[in-house]
């Protein structure tokens, strides 16, 4: 091989080898978009028809990546509450609370939000309230929050609430002593006068299937200049070697 060709080789395999990452980012990115495109559409469905099942839907782990509309009779347990961290609504940061519901037919206890609170600059955690008494809650059922890569990571705190960055029924039933923890979460309904300000967002800080779109479009876009530009110099580079003789 000559060394006009020895770099052409290179410089090929090099953009090759770009071309593939950018288009396996691309794929993922779109990926990502069908899913949440997914998700938003079984919630819609399920929002318009709001066909209640009993809480105890909520321990059904074959439904547990799926969303249905549950409602039914229970009382909140005194033990502590979970914050999720890191949730941000109108711009402010904050975090989201739960707590630990046991409904009144028995089964299995299961998380209920209760919304969502402002963190002062000091990020000092609000003191959470225990709703008294039998309640009747209505709300979805969806997937916890997933802590990405870095786990639930849950951080107890002076007062025994739990501080998490994700959610994990069995890694959160073993931190609130409990022997089993629904799969699933109930997202309460704001219309309830119950707990503090939230919506049925599903997707709250998380990228909408919009913005997925946008970045695949991105990568693929980066793919295509990577093989344009691998084109053109080539052509040059044959070019050269052709005025050369």
């Amino acid at each position: 091989m000559s060394r006009r060709r020895m770099p052409l080789a290179l410089g090929w395999t090099l953009a090759v080898l770009a071309m593939v990452l950018f288009c396996s980012l691309g794929t993922w990115q779109w990926g990502r978009a069908k899913q949440k495109e997914a998700m938003l559409a079984a919630t819609r469905q399920v929002l318009d028809q709001r066909n209640p099942v009993p809480l105890a839907a909520a321990a059904d782990t074959a439904r547990a990546r799926d969303y249905d509309w549950a409602a039914g009779d229970g009382e909140f347990l005194a033990g502590p509450a979970v914050l999720l961290d890191n949730q941000t609504r109108e711009r402010r940061s904050g975090v989201r609370v739960y707590r630990v519901f046991r409904p009144a037919a028995g089964g299995t206890p299961l998380l209920v939000e209760l919304g969502w609170l402002p963190l002062p600059g000091d990020r000092r955690l609000p003191a959470i309230a225990t709703p008294a008494g039998t309640q009747r809650v209505a709300g979805l059922l969806v997937p916890p929050p997933a802590g990405g890569i870095a786990g639930p990571g849950i951080a107890p705190q002076p007062n025994g609430d739990l501080l998490v960055i994700g959610m994990q029924a069995e890694t959160l039933g073993e931190a609130l002593a409990l022997p089993v923890l629904a799969p699933r979460v109930l997202k309460l309904d704001p219309a309830l006068p119950l707990g503090y300000p939230r919506d049925l967002d599903i997707l709250p800080n998380t990228l909408p299937p919009e913005r997925h779109v946008g970045y695949a479009v991105q990568w693929f876009a980066l793919a295509l200049a990577m093989l344009v530009m691998a084109l053109v110099l080539t052509w040059h580079s044959r070019r050269k070697t052709r005025q050369g003789h």
